[in-house]
């Protein structure tokens, strides 16, 4: 039996919906990923990326589990009526392998 760490689902407060963008044969292609709750902070960070910019970072949003398994995200959110780009994604992993949460860098 695989060890699972417990999602604090009572700081999940914050309405949230995330959307996928991708180049389809009519242009850019938007689908809803996910909507629902999650837990989300409006702090700002700068981090450096691969070309040794700094970037200024807008915000986290953390979703229990994995809301795409095994693909790459990329999109924004929409979060307090405000639109969000999704600048990177970490998916951190309980004991026994699985995702414990999909945590999503805003720019």
């Amino acid at each position: 039996m695989g060890l699972k760490l417990p999602f604090l689902k009572h700081l999940a407060k914050t309405d949230i919906e995330v959307r996928s963008t991708t180049l389809g044969e009519d242009g850019e292609e938007d689908t809803p990923l996910y909507t629902g709750k999650c837990i989300y902070t409006d702090k700002t960070k700068q981090v450096m990326n691969a070309e040794r910019q700094l970037i200024t970072l807008s915000g986290k949003a953390v979703i229990e589990g994995d809301i795409k398994p095994k693909e790459t995200i990329e999109g924004y959110i929409k979060v307090n009526g405000i639109k969000k780009k999704i600048y990177s994604v970490e998916r951190p992993l309980n004991p026994d392998g699985s995702v414990f949460s999909t945590e999503l860098n805003l720019q």
